[in-house]
């Protein structure tokens, strides 16, 4: 399968190739006959070869488009803005101009878009389950790898959805009659089936990564999601158990300076490039060349918390200056598109939050030494001391501030953990004059709304 891999993703006819299968699956309803020179449904799943195709063509768009992605698009954009980790400095409209300022509307284009997107992407997972499971041309070890990368892709999307918008529908059927009617499900039914899409991934996926890269889900990236879902539902012994699973199989990354190259011993799984010799969609959209910026900066409350012998500052932070003013901006990622060679991957899950999820995990259990030996593994890689955090109280503000500290613009971490230890209107009522209460939900999209009644009511505030 990495030979399949690697000639797909390094040829233009490869990547013609996958975006053709891509439209393909994305069609809601298909009501005419596949165009000769196109790849017929059928086919696709009589060969191991063009199924292999498909699913990284589902990672392709998952890279470059969506909540997936590095560019401005992307969640680790616009949660950025949305919280209090960047700042909006361009003289022209964009799209995030909105998430900044905390004033999104459900006619919204990029509310609808991530929207749309995603639940694009979580149709082609559902073909490629449909196609796998009804097909008798795959060995038992094809069929449990590729049906395992799809429940997994499935449950992740649903997991960003539903802590974006709140009450969503969960679509497990390529059946556009049955799709167009769906209903809204409460919160701990989205989990209950996120949590039932892991466990399955987990069980069928292998333990290691046929590329060699991280560029697969594997058995562990499953349950470092597992992990995540159980953390967000308050469920710490299972937060626990499987973050610890996941830390006891994989490695770690000593040297700050590598844990964003596409060799970082701590990735659990990270998208290659759209080219041959490019990097990240993220070292384009953050980078600023020159003073003062023209789009986005980093956020003076980001940047002042660090401590100034913190290494992430001094190794994940790049300043620009015009020479009376200085701006901020994210480093992790230091080679743009076209440097013609490939050093850096978007990393999507990294070991370092999963010490984190176990140190809050066993700081709600009790277990107050063993979630300081977490904290300090974080702590000590960064160039700092050992917390001096030593109650449970502390300890959960000391494991606050460091998910701030090591994931700042990965994917609404920081949003999304303010969001979940109830401390929104706290932290952003202070620094956004556009912040209302309401605005822990997106709207959902007005045409959605209209197109499917049975997706009422609108969200509050909207």
């Amino acid at each position: 399968m990495k030979n399949i891999y690697n000639t797909i993703l390094k040829t233009s006819e490869g990547i013609t190739f996958l975006l053709l299968l891509f439209a393909f699956f994305s069609c809601e309803r298909i009501e005419v006959e596949t165009p000769s020179h196109l790849l017929g449904g059928n086919n696709v799943y009589t060969d191991p070869t063009t199924v292999e195709a498909a699913i990284i063509g589902i990672y392709a768009n998952l890279r470059d488009y969506g909540l997936l992605s590095g560019g401005a698009q992307g969640m680790s954009n616009l949660m950025g803005q949305y919280a209090d980790e960047l700042d909006y400095y361009s003289a022209i409209p964009l799209p995030e101009e909105s998430f900044n300022k905390n004033n999104l509307t459900p006619s919204e284009p990029a509310v609808a878009e991530i929207w749309n997107s995603a639940y694009n992407q979580i149709y082609s997972t559902n073909a490629i389950l449909e196609g796998v499971a009804g097909s008798d041309f795959f060995s038992e070890e094809e069929k449990a790898e590729f049906t395992g990368e799809a429940l997994f892709i499935r449950g992740l999307l649903h997991f960003y959805l539903l802590n974006l918008y709140g009450d969503i529908p969960y679509i497990k059927t390529t059946n556009y009659i049955v799709n167009k009617s769906v209903s809204r499900m409460a919160e701990s039914d989205v989990y209950a089936l996120i949590t039932a899409d892991l466990l399955e991934a987990a069980e069928l996926l292998p333990e290691t990564d046929s590329t060699g890269e991280h560029t697969r889900p594997n058995k562990y990236t499953a349950l470092a999601l597992l992990a995540r879902v159980y953390l967000y539902q308050k469920n710490y012994e299972l937060a626990n158990q499987y973050a610890s699973l996941v830390i006891e199989n994989n490695g770690w990354e000593d040297n700050i300076a590598n844990v964003f190259l596409n060799s970082s011993r701590s990735t659990l799984w990270q998208f290659s490039p759209g080219q041959v010799g490019g990097n990240t969609l993220e070292a384009d959209t953050f980078i600023i060349l020159s003073a003062p910026p023209s789009t986005r900066a980093l956020s003076s409350a980001l940047v002042n918390a660090f401590s100034e012998n913190d290494l992430r500052k001094t190794n994940w932070i790049g300043v620009v200056t015009d020479g009376n003013n200085s701006w901020y901006f994210p480093y992790k990622y230091k080679i743009g598109l076209g440097a013609g060679s490939s050093q850096e991957y978007s990393i999507i899950f990294r070991m370092a939050e999963q010490y984190i999820i176990r140190a809050e995990a066993n700081t709600r259990l009790g277990n107050i030494a063993e979630a300081q030996n977490d904290i300090n593994k974080i702590r000590n890689r960064a160039g700092l001391d050992n917390t001096t955090a030593t109650t449970e109280s502390e300890l959960l503000i000391a494991i606050l501030q460091e998910r701030q500290l090591e994931l700042f613009i990965e994917f609404g971490h920081r949003f999304f953990d303010l969001k979940r230890v109830g401390k929104l209107d706290e932290v952003l009522d202070q620094l956004k004059p556009g912040w209302n209460t309401t605005d822990r939900l997106f709207p959902l999209p007005e045409r959605e709304l209209v197109v499917n009644p049975n997706l009422q009511p609108q969200n509050p505030g909207y």
